[in-house]
């Protein structure tokens, strides 16, 4: 192109650009200048080409010119191929040369990564030809100064990070010979980054000797670039290799300074995350990891030293620090054990670092310590060997060089750890199962905020900490056992007070999910009862038996208490298993409990009707836990049942909920015994259900329910009648457990469920009950409907808010109540409330008798939600659609794997022409791969789907397959599957293509962890240096 026209459109693009970008433009002006900035990206791609070099020049503005850069990579990525090779060739010499325009000392940091990251895109495109010929002018241009250094660290840094990381576009056969190249050039690389880092960390600390602060900040910026590009080679790069060209050595000496410290030790996490490859030399490899485990433990051990003599005196930036540091301890003993464990000493005094990190103030050092500690323990409770906790994958071939492990070696860490340590971990748990709810507590430990650090991660934690405390218990049953006693009893303090403050009651809820964890991990056959030595088990009897006579013995009415009084009684389910003889005076206290509690309709708050409610819960949860334990009690269970329902003492919810327990106790009987207690419990129904004249009266036409609205009494017995039934088909039949893969019981022949004979009567009446309930949703009824029941019908905001997964809270009224609370409409819950929940409660529990009734819907949504402009709808649809796809390729259901070949495949297709839905395309694409790799050899629908497509020839299908043939690499097949599927669209996808987009402006503006010593515009305004005067810790 003639520089005279060039230079014009490129002027046309500069006024453009400023115009999107000026605020003060109108809508239309903006509009009208991103049409056109689209039209040159689309247009020819010589003009394209030369205009974007125009934007580049330095005459230029900032603004301008890194558009301008945006511009380009957007033609190397999406359209190299269509420049001729010679055009290709000037292109990247081109850009080569716009290094030199970007070097300078001032300028700005974002124009030295576009470039960086233009270079790489290059490259990448070009091949390992152009980088063998570009590597000793990179090398040269480094020696030149800091700010040409700071760049050549940029550009070693984007060329192995976007090829394993950021670009999916890259086929598998260029980017392992782009790795080849890279790989054949790390004997030039790697000391290149080392020198660059001690020859620029030396001249940041003289200049700043000097006081020469402008030079000690452009010294600092290529430290902090070099150790980017460091972090880049240590995912991949053979870890003996970063030990022998000194970047092990370079990097922990830069753990001392404040300002290079978390990037270094970013390089140290990255390593240590990585396993024991089968081909390195052992010796080599445990010898770079066992210096990384001395300059970690030094480090860390002056940090834990100070937070102990001096803790105010370490602030944020320090905890930070240390906080990466613990997380890196917790990768190298969780992935390379083996090192450590060679030496005893060595070990112990770890595994002391990792303990004092777990008793920490600082919740976050905490958990990562634990972490650690549910890795390391978890190995002995699963009778690993050392190779499986320490991740040790070596072959055959190294055992030479493992055959003379001592004895402790081969034990693995549980030789090294104590019964102290065991007793401090718990300890510590137990009082950290707490959360900060804005009420006060012990100022010992940071307790876990929900504002800092979120509900639902709360939630995890405490799992975590639970899964901890069970494999403790495994190991050490004693005493986790006398520990947990020793926290109930402190948390109770005085048994005898008749209330608790709200702290009290979150504490004891705490130690109650703590008890439950270790009798669970003790009593529910994880722990080998018959092995146990008769002292151990002597001891446990006395400890828990101690402890249930403690239980029984307390005289809690308050509803609060009563709710955690009953949880501590079926917590000791799995205790009861297998000492039946304490059972009957725990089915005592329970009903003991549920009679201290007033049936109060009056009471606003319910909080005696829910704790009688959870009381009743308790009878299943015990059902469940203590198995055939119950069996002698159920005529006592049954007797008392019908005393207090006679005595009008038994709300209908919760003679539901005792119920449900003698199903769950039945269950373990057999099927005879299950058939006689279901037709003992569901006689009376027979008889109230199978009646004409309500049927008659409600269900005969569409104002029938409305009238059974006004009979609020009758409404809410249909209501449990319907929820008893779901509930007596899903506890009724053979436990899972108790069913083996070998002789499954429900496929022996003339095996009938024991509900089988009941739904004769059931069903009918239930079909024309949601008849009836689907009817107030049609026209013209719907017009003539009540104010109230209009109201019931519709969707509160919060509801659709709770829908779409948001976290606001519903008010009252708009959550069905827990069942047991809806028998008569009470004291300031509105009538159209009421209705509401009887409806979504009916509803549910109805649908759930017909199984194929919910299942149809949800796959008629699944094929549509893809159609929607609702990226997070499509997200959360997806693990959906893989768990059909996986069921599909399981089962030999027909249907399905016509539904998943046929009309999913074609749905997610379509999905892809969506362009809301590119943050998610590779997981759309990989649906698609599965549909096909899995299912096309059974069903010729996925072949018939592609060939549908309007670009796709039948020869493309047959490459196409020969290339799945080919490899065994999901991603390359993912990268085929999208190929194909560009082709057979004519590119008309737009979600791959928005991606690509995507990917070109986050490879360049994404910058690395910030710090103090960020080489930028936020450190030039401040006009410090970035160094923090490079003071030691």
């Amino acid at each position: 192109m003639a520089a005279e026209p060039a230079a014009t459109a490129a002027a046309s693009a500069a006024a453009a650009i400023s115009a999107v970008m000026d605020w003060r433009s109108s809508p239309d002006a903006r509009a009208a200048a991103f049409a056109y900035l689209e039209s040159v990206k689309s247009g020819d791609v010589r003009a394209l080409a030369s205009t974007s070099f125009f934007l580049v020049r330095k005459d230029q503005t900032s603004e301008i010119r890194l558009h301008g850069f945006k511009m380009l990579q957007h033609l190397v990525r999406l359209r190299w191929e269509e420049l001729s090779a010679a055009e290709r060739n000037e292109f990247a010499n081109m850009t080569i040369n716009l290094i030199s325009d970007v070097v300078g000392p001032h300028e700005v940091w974002a124009l030295k990564s576009q470039t960086a990251a233009l270079v790489a895109e290059v490259v990448r495109r070009e091949g390992v030809d152009l980088w063998i010929t570009l590597l000793p002018s990179i090398v040269s241009l480094s020696n030149n100064g800091p700010t040409e250094a700071e760049l050549v660290a940029m550009i070693l840094r984007w060329l192995p990070e976007d090829i394993t990381i950021h670009n999916e576009d890259l086929e598998g056969d260029r980017r392992r010979s782009l790795l080849r190249g890279l790989t054949e050039s790390l004997s030039q690389i790697l000391p290149l980054l080392y020198s660059l880092l001690e020859k620029h960390f030396g001249a940041a600390l003289s200049e700043h000797a000097k006081q020469q602060m402008d030079l000690a900040k452009q010294h600092a910026g290529t430290v902090t670039a070099v150790l980017n590009a460091v972090n880049a080679y240590a995912e991949w790069v053979p870890v003996t290799d970063l030990a022998k060209y000194g970047l092990i050595h370079g990097c922990g000496s830069l753990l001392s300074y404040s300002d290079f410290r978390l990037h270094a030790c970013e390089f140290f996490k990255v390593i240590c995350q990585r396993k024991r490859p089968v081909d390195v030399a052992v010796a080599e490899y445990d010898a770079a990891m066992c210096n990384i485990f001395q300059v970690l433990m030094n480090i860390s051990q002056q940090f834990l030293t100070r937070s102990g003599m001096q803790p105010s005196s370490i602030d944020e930036s320090e905890y930070e620090f240390a906080s990466c540091v613990c997380e890196t301890m917790v990768a190298l003993g969780s992935s390379n054990m083996q090192c450590i464990l060679a030496d005893g000493a060595r070990t112990f005094q770890f595994l002391q670092q990792m303990l004092e990190y777990y008793q920490h103030y600082k919740i976050t050092l905490h958990f990562q310590s634990l972490l650690f500690w549910l890795v390391v323990l978890r190995e002995p409770s699963k009778s690993k060997s050392i190779a499986r906790v320490s991740g040790d994958n070596s072959a055959a071939g190294n055992s030479a060089s493992t055959g003379d492990l001592s004895t402790e070696k081969k034990k693995g860490v549980s030789v090294f750890v104590t019964d102290e340590i065991y007793s401090t971990i718990l300890d510590v748990s137990f009082k950290r199962m707490l959360k900060n709810n804005g009420s006060a507590t012990s100022g010992l430990l940071e307790i876990w905020s929900e504002e800092l650090e979120g509900k639902s991660d709360f939630c995890n934690y405490r799992t975590k900490l639970l899964d901890l405390i069970k494999v403790i218990a495994s190991q050490r049953s004693v005493i986790a056992a006398a520990i947990v006693v020793q926290r109930i009893n402190v948390v109770f303090g005085d048994a005898n007070q008749a209330t608790k403050s709200p702290q009290d009651l979150d504490a004891m809820e705490g130690a109650q999910l703590g008890l439950e964890a270790v009798v669970n991990a003790i009593f529910d056959g994880s722990v080998d009862c018959g092995k146990t030595d008769l002292d151990t088990k002597s001891q446990l009897h006395k400890i828990f038996e101690g402890l249930l006579q403690q239980l029984l013995s307390l005289k809690w009415t308050e509803p609060n208490l009563a709710v955690i009084h009953g949880h501590y009684l079926d917590a000791l389910g799995p205790f009861l298993k297998h000492h039946p003889d304490a059972v009957a005076s725990v089915v005592n206290k329970l009903f003991e409990l549920l009679t201290s509690l007033p049936i109060t309709f009056q009471d606003p708050s319910n909080n005696s009707r829910l704790a009688r409610l959870q009381i009743c819960s308790s009878f299943i949860r015990i059902s469940r836990a203590a198995d055939k334990a119950l069996l002698p009690h159920m005529k006592n269970i049954a007797d008392t049942m019908a005393y207090l329902q006679g005595e009008g003492r038994l709300l209908r919810g919760e003679h539901n909920h005792l119920c449900e327990a003698f199903l769950v106790m039945s269950s373990s009987a057999g099927i005879q015994q299950q058939q006689e207690v279901l037709a003992w419990l569901l006689e009376p129904l027979n008889k109230m259900w199978t009646q004409v004249e309500w049927q008659t009266a409600y269900l005969s036409d569409p104002s029938g329910l409305t009238n059974m609205f006004a009979d609020s009494q009758f409404m809410w017995s249909i209501y449990h009648t319907v929820t008893f039934f779901e509930k007596a088909l899903k506890r009724s039949g053979t436990k899972k457990s108790s069913a083996t893969p070998q002789a499954p019981t429900t496929t022996v022949p003339g095996y009938l469920h024991p509900m089988s004979s009941h739904l004769a009567w059931i069903v009918p009446p239930l079909l024309r009950l949601l008849r009836c309930i689907h009817v107030l949703w049609s026209e013209p009824f719907a017009q003539s409907q009540t104010a109230e029941i209009k109201a019931a019908k519709s969707m509160t905001v919060a509801e659709q808010a709770s829908l779409l997964g948001e976290t606001g809270k519903l008010t009252k009224g708009q959550v069905a109540p827990a069942d047991g609370l809806l028998d008569v409409q009470r004291d300031g819950e509105s009538k159209e409330n009421n209705i509401k929940n009887w409806l979504r409660g009916i509803r549910d529990s109805g649908f759930l008798m017909l199984h194929i009734g919910t299942a149809l819907p949800a796959l008629r949504i699944s094929v549509e939600v893809f159609t929607w402009t609702d990226s997070d709808a499509v997200t959360k649809v997806i693990p959906f659609c893989g768990a059909l796809i996986h069921l599909a390729v399981a089962s030999n259901q027909a249907e399905l794997r016509q539904f998943v070949a046929k009309d999913l495949f074609s749905s997610i297709i379509h999905g892809l022409s969506v362009e809301s839905n590119s943050v998610i395309s590779a997981e759309l694409v990989g649906l698609c791969r599965e549909i096909y790799v899995y299912l096309s050899d059974r069903d010729p629908a996925p072949r018939q789907v592609l060939l549908s497509l309007p670009h796709i020839k039948q020869e493309d299908l047959l490459a196409f397959n020969d290339s799945l043939s080919k490899t065994a690499s999901p991603k390359e097949q993912k990268q085929h599957m999208r190929s194909l599927l560009l082709l057979a669209t004519g590119n008309k996808l737009r979600a791959l293509a928005a991606q690509k987009t995507t990917n070109v402006i986050t490879n360049v503006t994404t910058r690395n962890r910030s710090s103090t010593a960020h080489h930028g515009s936020s450190a030039e305004e401040d006009g410090h240096i970035g160094l923090a005067t490079l003071s030691s810790i």
